[in-house]
């Protein structure tokens, strides 16, 4: 009997935790709109992701480019279309410790809001010297300076302001 109360209390244990696992952060709740379009709305900051990034090892020079251009299947449909800033792209890492995040394309585990897709954990940002910039790393939330011409690993992701309008 005592052998049966052991094994049930495991297998709920294990049932428990494979649901906190699971389960999407809670702050992101509301805070992220899917418009259905290629893009996701941050509510909660005011700004409009590209719904993924550029799903290609990209230099930063590319990056800028790729990202002043807006995501190809909506080209047109919005504009001011920018690079993110450290601060924005820290604002879409999880750091709750039940999330586990997903497996991106190139193998790194990411941890940002499910609501963007990343092919890899490595995103550019803004800041730029004159030869070296700034990407974020989703795989362990920490930004770090590489030389521009960097593109394995490294991706660009869109943003712009919801006043841009």
């Amino acid at each position: 009997m005592k052998q049966k109360v052991v094994v049930i209390s495991i297998m709920l244990f294990i049932g428990a935790l494979m649901v906190v696992l699971n389960t999407p952060p809670v702050f992101t709740a509301g805070r992220f709109t899917d418009n259905g379009d290629g893009t996701v709305t941050d509510n909660e900051l005011g700004l409009m992701w590209a719904k993924a990034d550029n799903q290609r090892d990209v230099g930063w020079q590319e990056a800028s480019w790729y990202c002043h251009m807006g995501p190809p299947d909506i080209v047109g449909k919005y504009k001011g279309w920018r690079m993110p800033t450290v601060d924005e792209l820290k604002s879409l890492y999880v750091m709750d410790p039940n999330y586990r995040g997903y497996k991106a394309a190139c193998g790194q585990r990411v941890s940002i809001t499910p609501e963007i897709r990343l092919s890899c954990g490595q995103v550019w940002c803004n800041e730029r010297g004159l030869t070296t910039a700034s990407a974020f790393s989703f795989a362990d939330g920490m930004k770090s300076s590489e030389e521009k011409s960097t593109a394995v690993g490294f991706r660009a992701l869109p943003v712009r302001s919801l006043s841009a309008d």
